[in-house]
This record gives C-alpha cells, sequence and structure tokens, in this order.
C-alpha cells in the first residue's frame, strides 16, 4: 500500500448544463472559438492530473479560466515534509483551452509529491499528488492499466477502486481514453445509463468538439480522482480520434461530410495534448530503475497502414469453395506485405534500440504499453454450430466468414497486430535479438487476455490485454453464446492464447518484481451502478526469464 497520505477528495462544482450548451449550435464560424468562451466557467474547472514520469522531473496539468490571457502560480512539495521543492508561473490562454502544463524539475527519484495551483487572488486548485520514476535497485513496481472507457454504457467504478485501493505508482492508459461517437449511436439510446449525458450532441470532428468531449469526460468524478492522485502515461487508440483510425483515414470517417482526415486528426491530437498530462512525443520510453523499461507506443496515426477486411475478401463470393480460394490467395499474398506497418520504419528503429539498450542495462522487463494485441487469434470452428439462429443476421454473417477465415489460417482481428504479420515479426525479431523479455500490455477488445507470444519457434515474451473500463464486450454481440464456452473455445483453438475473458468490465493492475510479473484481472461486480464492490480477480504470473504464463 501506498504510505503517504492522499489530498483531499475533489470538490467537484455543479455543472450548469444550460451554460455548456449554450452557443454549441452557432456553426462552423466558432470552430476556432475556445471552447470555455461558450461555458462560461472562470477559475480552476477541471482538477489536476500529472504524467510523463521521469526520474527527477513530472508533467502537471490543471486547467484555468480567465477574462484574458493570464499567469498561473504552481508549487509542488514534499509529500512527508511540505517543504516546497519546485515551483514558477505558467500562462493560461484560450490557445491552448486555458489548460497548462508546466513541468517540475529536480525532483528527487522514487519520491510522492503534492502539487497545487493558485492564481493572482489566491485562489488554489485542489492538490494533486504526484510520484517520480525510481532509479538503482527496484524490488517492487505497481501499474494500474486501464483502455477503452465509454462514458455512455456505465459508471467508471474501475476508476474509483484503483483510487481506493491506494496501492499503485503509476497509471497506463493504453487507449479509448474517450469516445467519439454522438449520442445514440454506441451505445444506442436503450444501451445508454441515464445520467451519463454526453456532450458535444454530434461526434466529434472539428477542435471544439474533441475539446468539449475531454471535458465532459473530466466531469466524471472518479476519473478526476483517479487522476489526482498518480502519474500517468497515456497512449492514444482509435476513439480518441475515430474508429479504426489509420495514417490516412478511418473507418469512422467519411470526407465527403466530414472533410479532410489530416485536418480532423490534428484537431483530436490538439485537444488530446492540451487535455492530458501528455508530452508532444509521438511515443517515448521510461526507466523504471534497473528493473524495467516501459516503452509507450504509438500504433495508430501516424504510420499504420489501412486494416485489411475479411468482408472485402469474401465479397461477391458465391460458393465456400470459391470463398476459401480467395482466402488462401490472400492469406499467401497480400496478407503478408512486408510494407505494411503499424510502427513505421522510424518507431520500430527507435524501439529496436531502446529493447537492446536496455537489456544491455540489465533491466528485468521490456515492457511496451500499447493498444491492441499483439498475440495471434483466430475463431474456433465450433462456434459455427454453437451460434444458431439466436444472435442477429448481420452478426451471425461477420461470426461465421471469421470462422471460414480462421479455417484457411486467417486471424479474425485485422484491426490487431494479426492484421499486420510482417510487421509483428519484425518486432519479434528485433526483441530475439536484443535479448529482451517482453511483457506487453494492450487493451483495445474490452476483453480479457493472456498470451505467450512466439516467433520461429523461439519464445518472445508474455501479453495481458486488459479488460474495458465499461465498453461492452464479446457478450454483447454473441450473447446466445455462453461466454465461457466462447473463451473455452478460443483458447482450446490459439496456441498462443492461454486465458481468456469476454464477459466482464474493469482493469489490470500489474506488480513487477525482479523475480516475476503479476497480472490481477480486477472485475467489476457492476457499470450499471455505482459501486467498487468486485464480481473476482483472476491472478496470472509470468516468471522472470522464462517468457511464459503461469495461469493458475
Amino acid at each position: 500500500m501506498i504510505s503517504t497520505e492522499l489530498p483531499a477528495a475533489a470538490r467537484l462544482p455543479a455543472l450548469d448544463r444550460r451554460g455548456l450548451l449554450k452557443g454549441i449550435g452557432l456553426g462552423a464560424g466558432l470552430v476556432s472559438v475556445p471552447l470555455s468562451a461558450r461555458i462560461g466557467e472562470r477559475g480552476f474547472t477541471h482538477g489536476v492530473a500529472s504524467g510523463e514520469p521521469g526520474a527527477t522531473s513530472v508533467l502537471l496539468w490543471s486547467r484555468y479560466v480567465a477574462e484574458q490571457t493570464t499567469m498561473v502560480a504552481w508549487e509542488v512539495k514534499e509529500a512527508d515534509g511540505g517543504q516546497v521543492v519546485a515551483g514558477g508561473e505558467i500562462e493560461a490562454s484560450p490557445d491552448s483551452d486555458w489548460c497548462i502544463k508546466p513541468r517540475a524539475e529536480g525532483l528527487r527519484p522514487g519520491a510522492w509529491y503534492l502539487y497545487r495551483f493558485r492564481d493572482a487572488a489566491g485562489n488554489v486548485s485542489e492538490e494533486g499528488r504526484t510520484r517520480t520514476l525510481p532509479q538503482g535497485a527496484v524490488d517492487r513496481f505497481r501499474m494500474a492499466v486501464f483502455s477503452c472507457a465509454n462514458i455512455g454504457y456505465g459508471w467508471f467504478n474501475a476508476y474509483r477502486h484503483a483510487a481506493e485501493s491506494n496501492a499503485f505508482d503509476l497509471l497506463v492508459h493504453t487507449g479509448d481514453y474517450f469516445y467519439e461517437y454522438q449520442p445514440g449511436r454506441y451505445p444506442s439510446a436503450d444501451q445508454a445509463l441515464p445520467g451519463r449525458f454526453l456532450d458535444p450532441r454530434s461526434e466529434t470532428v472539428n477542435l471544439a468538439d474533441y475539446r468539449l468531449r475531454h471535458a465532459t469526460y473530466r466531469r466524471d468524478p472518479d476519473l478526476r480522482r483517479l487522476t489526482q492522485l498518480y502519474p500517468m502515461i497515456l497512449g492514444w487508440d482509435d476513439h480518441e480520434s475515430a474508429n479504426d483510425s489509420y495514417a490516412t483515414g478511418a473507418e469512422n470517417h467519411q470526407p465527403e461530410t466530414e472533410g479532410e482526415w489530416s485536418v480532423r486528426k490534428r484537431a483530436a491530437v490538439r485537444a488530446y495534448r492540451e487535455w492530458l498530462p501528455v508530452s508532444d512525443e509521438d511515443w517515448a520510453s521510461y526507466e523504471i530503475g534497473d528493473l524495467a523499461t516501459i516503452f509507450r507506443l504509438e500504433t495508430r496515426l501516424e504510420a499504420r497502414s489501412k486494416q485489411f477486411s475479411i468482408g472485402d475478401v469474401l465479397q461477391e463470393k458465391s460458393s465456400p469453395e470459391e470463398a476459401m480460394r480467395a482466402l488462401i490467395a490472400f492469406r499467401d499474398g497480400d496478407y503478408r506485405d512486408p510494407a505494411r506497418t503499424v510502427l513505421g520504419a522510424q518507431q520500430e528503429t527507435w524501439l529496436a534500440d531502446g529493447l537492446r539498450r536496455s537489456k544491455a542495462a540489465g533491466k528485468t522487463w521490456q515492457v511496451l504499453a500499447q493498444q491492441v494485441l499483439m498475440g495471434s487469434s483466430r475463431t474456433p470452428g465450433s462456434l459455427a454450430t454453437a451460434v444458431g439462429d439466436a444472435i442477429p443476421e448481420f452478426a451471425r454473417q461477420r461470426l461465421l466468414a471469421a470462422v471460414l477465415a480462421g479455417s484457411a489460417g486467417i486471424p479474425f482481428n485485422m484491426d490487431a497486430w494479426d492484421g499486420y504479420p510482417a510487421a509483428r515479426e519484425r518486432l519479434f525479431a528485433a526483441s530475439l535479438e536484443a535479448g529482451a523479455d517482453l511483457l506487453v500490455l494492450a487493451g483495445d477488445t474490452h476483453n480479457a487476455w493472456a498470451f505467450e507470444l512466439d516467433h520461429a519457434g523461439e519464445k518472445v515474451g508474455v501479453e495481458f490485454g486488459g479488460q474495458s473500463v465499461t465498453s461492452p464486450g464479446a457478450e454483447s454481440y454473441l450473447s446466445a453464446i455462453d461466454p465461457r464456452t466462447f473463451a473455452s473455445g478460443i483458447v482450446s483453438e490459439n496456441p498462443q492464447l492461454k486465458w481468456a475473458d469476454t464477459s466482464q468490465r474493469g482493469y489490470l493492475a500489474v506488480e513487477l518484481t525482479p523475480e516475476r510479473a503479476i497480472a490481477d484481472y480486477h472485475f467489476l461486480g457492476s457499470i450499471r451502478q455505482q459501486g467498487t464492490a468486485l464480481a473476482g480477480t483472476k491472478r496470472i504470473t509470468s516468471v522472470a526469464g522464462s517468457r511464459t504464463l503461469d495461469i493458475g
């Protein structure tokens, strides 16, 4: 447990919904007008947060709204003695939507600190708590890993549980911090939890939209409290911009009505970097003393090739035989194109060099904090008979196509690393050349997974794929199949996959020691009611150097 006393709980002012919505419908002319100019709020409006920790520095975040550009003071003090050790002033400006992000320097490694912001009139923000990364010998380091938090589906009980546990050194968010859809889309109107309103009342497309969506999410008291207490490492997945995004487009972007993708992408990235304690670096590494290096990867917007679609491969195929011939031709041809990439050449080189340096420095773990599953999995043929006619026809057809693809040796998730086999092979080969022991963290799928990764007959490492905070998993579209049947079927079909849970929400707690990595999959009892009661926890471990899992 963390011994440092927690700051007081965030004081959340009541949200004036009418004031928030005022001016939203005034048209495209207000796209460049700062969000705050339309809200009417003043002062410290959205709490505090911290991120991008180093051994002697950390990035602080808050938001201060004023009548005009103004200076805001900040200070950092020792968590135990109360002595101020760093401070300064930073400009709050409408150009950054009033978000302020000073970096505190000159701190001690592996130490807890308290911080706050203050305006010229003496008004202060909430007090936050943060921690620098350790140097030297480290015998234990704990991370809370989150993904896929859709505010419309339920309460962020996973955030609350992690905050109340007071047990972590760092938060890692692997993406889908928010969702871009308009109200009524995902979730649908009948799926949405009453009281979890969403703004803007449209899909997020321009800068004002993305800023407002960030503001809406930071109104959630559990997200706000969690980020008040721990430093964060965050990487975007697709929904921070648009579903199934890649370098030059996205499934949920229609240029004919939503403009150029490059413009939308810039708006999404700008708002993300304004509203979160993140750096402007697309990828970065973090040293955990002699224990580990964490590599934060960028797998979406800078270099990723467009995803393949099994539906496109099977289009206009009128018989099973014709479909199978098309799948085999795809498997042996375009699917293995070495030019297709997830990271891009520059990031691949950076990661390969980083893995070598980390292992040469004697660090036990090389941790990839990234977005999509790296382990390989195909849809089991047994599901074709299990599904029957009890699910919607579109879901049934999609499942049967995935089963057919699996029988041809093609994985079902073309949006994960499975859709980019040559790129994954390059990464695994670089890891083996470095002698690294990969520990991969992933999100995206909304379900929980544990893989043993291998390449050309050699063990590469392990992967913990975390379940979502609220977004629905396989149980939502395969409701006619018992989740245990689905999980056991997919595990038995795929040699790398050692365990799965496809029906529960929550988060992943990962503890690193020189001897082992321990992953606790915490499953919340509910997301439809507020509360932190757990439905259960699954513990999976990996002994250092084994590159294998002990499922228990």
